[in-house]
Protein backbone atom coordinates (compact mmCIF):
# COMPACT_ATOMS: atom_id res chain seq x y z
CA UNK A 1 0.00 0.00 0.00
CA UNK A 2 1.47 2.96 -1.04
CA UNK A 3 2.70 5.54 1.76
CA UNK A 4 1.95 8.88 -0.38
CA UNK A 5 -0.18 11.75 0.57
CA UNK A 6 -3.95 11.70 -1.49
CA UNK A 7 -3.89 15.19 -3.47
CA UNK A 8 -6.77 17.97 -3.35
CA UNK A 9 -9.22 17.75 -5.64
CA UNK A 10 -10.60 21.01 -7.43
CA UNK A 11 -14.21 19.85 -5.60
CA UNK A 12 -12.56 19.86 -2.02
CA UNK A 13 -12.71 16.22 -0.33
CA UNK A 14 -12.92 13.45 -2.48
CA UNK A 15 -12.66 10.62 -0.67
CA UNK A 16 -14.53 8.78 2.16
CA UNK A 17 -12.74 8.47 5.76
CA UNK A 18 -12.94 4.89 7.19
CA UNK A 19 -12.02 3.21 10.50
CA UNK A 20 -12.35 -0.65 10.35
CA UNK A 21 -12.50 -2.37 13.46
CA UNK A 22 -9.82 -0.30 15.29
CA UNK A 23 -8.60 -1.16 18.79
CA UNK A 24 -6.08 1.09 20.72
CA UNK A 25 -5.25 0.55 24.22
CA UNK A 26 -3.41 2.86 26.74
CA UNK A 27 -1.83 0.45 28.96
CA UNK A 28 -4.51 -2.05 30.36
CA UNK A 29 -7.13 0.37 29.74
CA UNK A 30 -9.22 -0.33 26.12
CA UNK A 31 -9.80 2.69 24.59
CA UNK A 32 -11.31 1.63 21.27
CA UNK A 33 -12.57 -1.99 21.05
CA UNK A 34 -13.03 -2.95 17.39
CA UNK A 35 -14.94 0.46 16.00
CA UNK A 36 -15.95 0.57 12.10
CA UNK A 37 -17.00 3.63 10.86
CA UNK A 38 -17.78 5.18 7.39
CA UNK A 39 -17.44 9.11 7.18
CA UNK A 40 -18.37 10.09 3.52
CA UNK A 41 -17.28 13.42 1.42
CA UNK A 42 -18.82 16.54 2.82
CA UNK A 43 -21.21 15.11 5.48
CA UNK A 44 -20.60 16.42 8.80
CA UNK A 45 -20.61 14.01 11.78
CA UNK A 46 -20.63 14.24 15.76
CA UNK A 47 -19.27 11.52 18.02
CA UNK A 48 -20.52 12.03 21.49
CA UNK A 49 -20.44 9.82 24.47
CA UNK A 50 -19.45 10.10 27.95
CA UNK A 51 -16.59 10.95 29.57
CA UNK A 52 -13.42 7.89 28.80
CA UNK A 53 -15.89 6.18 26.38
CA UNK A 54 -13.15 6.69 23.82
CA UNK A 55 -14.75 9.80 21.70
CA UNK A 56 -11.78 11.70 21.21
CA UNK A 57 -9.08 8.94 21.21
CA UNK A 58 -11.41 7.96 17.56
CA UNK A 59 -10.82 11.29 16.38
CA UNK A 60 -7.19 11.12 17.09
CA UNK A 61 -7.35 7.78 15.00
CA UNK A 62 -9.28 9.18 12.75
CA UNK A 63 -6.77 12.11 12.36
CA UNK A 64 -3.64 9.96 12.36
CA UNK A 65 -2.28 12.11 15.52
CA UNK A 66 -2.75 8.13 17.42
CA UNK A 67 -2.34 4.75 15.51
CA UNK A 68 -3.89 2.06 16.31
CA UNK A 69 -2.83 -1.43 17.25
CA UNK A 70 -5.48 -3.16 14.92
CA UNK A 71 -7.47 -2.20 12.71
CA UNK A 72 -6.90 0.60 9.49
CA UNK A 73 -7.75 4.12 9.44
CA UNK A 74 -7.82 5.05 5.51
CA UNK A 75 -8.76 8.36 3.95
CA UNK A 76 -9.79 6.95 0.28
CA UNK A 77 -7.01 4.41 -0.59
CA UNK A 78 -4.57 5.91 1.32
CA UNK A 79 -3.74 3.81 4.68
CA UNK A 80 -3.06 6.47 7.07
CA UNK A 81 -2.86 4.03 9.88
CA UNK A 82 0.43 2.60 7.76
CA UNK A 83 1.99 5.52 6.79
CA UNK A 84 5.47 6.71 8.67
CA UNK A 85 5.23 9.42 10.88
CA UNK A 86 6.56 12.03 8.55
CA UNK A 87 3.84 10.98 6.36
CA UNK A 88 1.23 11.04 8.52
CA UNK A 89 2.48 14.84 9.82
CA UNK A 90 2.61 16.01 5.93
CA UNK A 91 -1.05 14.47 5.59
CA UNK A 92 -2.27 16.15 8.85
CA UNK A 93 -0.64 19.70 7.33
CA UNK A 94 -1.80 19.25 4.00
CA UNK A 95 -5.24 17.77 4.12
CA UNK A 96 -6.76 17.69 7.63
CA UNK A 97 -7.41 21.38 9.51
CA UNK A 98 -7.54 21.09 13.33
CA UNK A 99 -10.20 23.18 15.71
CA UNK A 100 -9.77 22.64 18.99
CA UNK A 101 -10.99 23.71 22.33
CA UNK A 102 -9.38 26.45 23.44
CA UNK A 103 -7.90 27.79 19.65
CA UNK A 104 -4.59 26.62 20.20
CA UNK A 105 -3.59 30.19 18.75
CA UNK A 106 -0.04 30.81 19.01
CA UNK A 107 -0.45 34.03 21.22
CA UNK A 108 2.42 36.44 20.09
CA UNK A 109 0.86 36.29 16.71
CA UNK A 110 -1.66 38.41 15.13
CA UNK A 111 -4.89 36.54 13.97
CA UNK A 112 -3.49 36.84 9.87
CA UNK A 113 -0.40 35.07 10.84
CA UNK A 114 -1.63 32.53 12.93
CA UNK A 115 -4.67 31.82 10.07
CA UNK A 116 -1.41 32.11 7.26
CA UNK A 117 0.31 29.52 9.13
CA UNK A 118 -0.48 26.38 7.67
CA UNK A 119 0.21 27.77 4.19
CA UNK A 120 3.47 28.90 5.36
CA UNK A 121 4.01 25.51 6.34
CA UNK A 122 3.38 24.07 3.13
CA UNK A 123 5.91 26.39 1.82
CA UNK A 124 3.21 28.79 -0.12
CA UNK A 125 4.82 32.52 -0.47
CA UNK A 126 4.24 35.35 2.60
CA UNK A 127 2.33 37.78 0.79
CA UNK A 128 -0.15 34.77 -0.90
CA UNK A 129 -0.33 33.33 2.50
CA UNK A 130 -1.45 36.04 4.26
CA UNK A 131 -4.03 37.31 1.28
CA UNK A 132 -5.84 34.16 1.34
CA UNK A 133 -5.71 34.46 4.96
CA UNK A 134 -7.15 37.67 4.95
CA UNK A 135 -9.83 37.00 2.62
CA UNK A 136 -10.62 34.05 5.21
CA UNK A 137 -10.88 36.81 8.28
CA UNK A 138 -12.77 38.58 5.93
CA UNK A 139 -15.61 35.48 5.05
CA UNK A 140 -15.58 35.22 8.81
CA UNK A 141 -17.07 38.72 9.76
CA UNK A 142 -13.12 39.63 11.40
CA UNK A 143 -12.94 42.40 9.13
CA UNK A 144 -10.68 45.09 10.75
CA UNK A 145 -9.01 42.10 13.26
CA UNK A 146 -6.28 41.19 11.36
CA UNK A 147 -3.96 42.63 13.48
CA UNK A 148 -5.10 41.97 16.43
CA UNK A 149 -3.59 39.12 18.81
CA UNK A 150 -5.58 35.84 20.44
CA UNK A 151 -5.56 37.90 24.06
CA UNK A 152 -7.42 40.99 22.16
CA UNK A 153 -10.02 39.32 20.89
CA UNK A 154 -13.34 37.80 23.00
CA UNK A 155 -13.54 33.86 22.68
CA UNK A 156 -15.94 33.84 19.38
CA UNK A 157 -13.61 35.60 17.61
CA UNK A 158 -10.95 33.77 19.14
CA UNK A 159 -12.42 30.36 17.63
CA UNK A 160 -13.31 31.92 14.06
CA UNK A 161 -9.46 32.80 13.75
CA UNK A 162 -9.24 29.31 14.80
CA UNK A 163 -11.80 28.06 11.75
CA UNK A 164 -10.04 30.28 9.10
CA UNK A 165 -7.31 28.80 9.92
CA UNK A 166 -8.58 24.83 9.47
CA UNK A 167 -10.04 26.08 6.33
CA UNK A 168 -7.16 28.09 4.41
CA UNK A 169 -5.74 25.40 3.27
CA UNK A 170 -8.54 23.60 1.76
CA UNK A 171 -8.25 20.30 3.82
CA UNK A 172 -10.59 17.34 2.78
CA UNK A 173 -11.51 17.20 6.72
CA UNK A 174 -11.95 19.65 9.22
CA UNK A 175 -11.60 17.83 12.99
CA UNK A 176 -13.13 19.65 15.84
CA UNK A 177 -12.56 18.36 19.69
CA UNK A 178 -14.91 20.33 21.46
CA UNK A 179 -14.79 23.59 19.58
CA UNK A 180 -17.93 24.97 21.62
CA UNK A 181 -16.64 23.56 25.08
CA UNK A 182 -15.38 27.33 26.07
CA UNK A 183 -17.99 29.55 24.62
CA UNK A 184 -21.50 30.43 26.39
CA UNK A 185 -24.44 28.97 24.73
CA UNK A 186 -25.49 32.30 22.71
CA UNK A 187 -21.33 31.76 21.16
CA UNK A 188 -21.09 28.59 21.02
CA UNK A 189 -24.60 28.41 18.71
CA UNK A 190 -22.67 31.33 16.61
CA UNK A 191 -19.44 29.67 16.22
CA UNK A 192 -21.13 26.22 15.04
CA UNK A 193 -23.56 28.03 12.92
CA UNK A 194 -20.13 29.16 10.80
CA UNK A 195 -17.91 26.13 11.20
CA UNK A 196 -20.65 23.87 10.14
CA UNK A 197 -21.54 26.76 7.09
CA UNK A 198 -18.30 27.40 5.98
CA UNK A 199 -16.82 23.65 5.98
CA UNK A 200 -19.99 22.82 3.57
CA UNK A 201 -18.90 25.91 1.24
CA UNK A 202 -15.37 25.03 1.44
CA UNK A 203 -16.52 20.76 0.26
CA UNK A 204 -15.06 19.36 3.54
CA UNK A 205 -15.74 17.15 5.64
CA UNK A 206 -16.55 17.69 9.43
CA UNK A 207 -15.96 15.31 12.69
CA UNK A 208 -16.51 17.18 15.56
CA UNK A 209 -16.46 15.66 19.61
CA UNK A 210 -18.93 17.05 21.78
CA UNK A 211 -20.70 16.38 24.79
CA UNK A 212 -22.92 18.64 24.00
CA UNK A 213 -26.26 17.25 22.29
CA UNK A 214 -26.98 20.83 20.75
CA UNK A 215 -23.89 21.52 19.32
CA UNK A 216 -24.38 17.81 17.80
CA UNK A 217 -27.43 18.81 16.33
CA UNK A 218 -25.59 20.81 13.82
CA UNK A 219 -24.23 17.91 12.01
CA UNK A 220 -25.06 15.49 9.14
CA UNK A 221 -24.98 12.31 11.96
CA UNK A 222 -24.67 11.37 15.39
CA UNK A 223 -22.09 9.02 16.60
CA UNK A 224 -22.18 7.94 19.95
CA UNK A 225 -19.36 5.83 21.61
CA UNK A 226 -19.72 3.66 24.99
CA UNK A 227 -17.78 1.62 26.50
CA UNK A 228 -14.98 1.91 23.84
CA UNK A 229 -17.43 0.63 20.95
CA UNK A 230 -19.91 2.77 18.43
CA UNK A 231 -23.71 2.64 20.54
CA UNK A 232 -25.29 4.19 17.92
CA UNK A 233 -25.19 5.94 14.26
CA UNK A 234 -28.25 8.55 13.70
CA UNK A 235 -29.26 10.62 10.82
CA UNK A 236 -30.09 14.20 12.46
CA UNK A 237 -31.80 16.34 10.64
CA UNK A 238 -30.15 19.59 9.63
CA UNK A 239 -30.37 23.02 11.74
CA UNK A 240 -31.12 26.58 10.39
CA UNK A 241 -28.45 28.68 10.63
Amino acid sequence: MTDSVPAPSPAGTSATLTASAVVKRFGQVVALGGVSLAIHPGESVAIMGPSGSGKSTLLHCLSGILVPEQGTVALGSHQISTMSDARRSRLRRERFGFVFQDGQLIGELPARENVALPLLLAGVSRREALHRADTWLVRLGLSGMEARRPGELSGGQAQRVAIARALVHSPAVIFADEPTGALDQATGHEVMQILTSTARMAGATLVLVTHDINVARWCHRLVEIRDALVHSDTRLEQQEG
